[in-house]
């Protein structure tokens, strides 16, 4: 029987991977036609569920990026975000895996993605991810 190494709170390392590989809808792009300047966009309808308590989580995610040779497409984008509220993930995963997997699509110059989550507890978060 393998053993599940815990934290203190009981939060497994199956937590804490949780999210990370699930399947999620293309990103799509197109050719950009200019150099030189920012995107930002601001998606206020992100939601997912805590792998641990199962209750749903809720925030704003902006992704901000220099494009290189292709711009995300916005559609493609928004049925990516909307597919987190079926997935158990953490605030910090996220962020993170939107990161990446936005990375991959456009292959930006460079990239921000910042998660601002709604008060739960007391307590609300703000994570942001780099590249590169």
């Amino acid at each position: 029987m393998k053993k599940t190494r815990t934290s203190p709170g009981g939060y497994t390392e199956a937590h804490a991977k949780s999210g990370l590989t699930a399947k999620l809808p293309k990103l799509e792009t197109w050719p950009n036609q200019f150099k030189g300047y920012e995107i930002s966009i601001e998606i206020p309808e992100y939601t997912a569920i805590c792998p641990k308590t199962g209750l749903p989580d809720f925030g704003t995610i902006q992704f901000r990026y220099m494009p290189d040779k292709a711009c995300v497409e916005l559609k493609s984008l928004k049925l990516y975000i909307h597919a987190y509220r079926n997935i158990g993930i953490f605030y910090e995963n996220a962020v993170n895996r939107i990161l990446q997997d936005l990375v991959k699509a456009c292959k930006p110059k460079w990239a921000v993605v910042t998660g601002n989550f709604t008060t739960r507890g007391g307590l609300s978060s703000t994570i942001e991810a780099k590249y590169p």
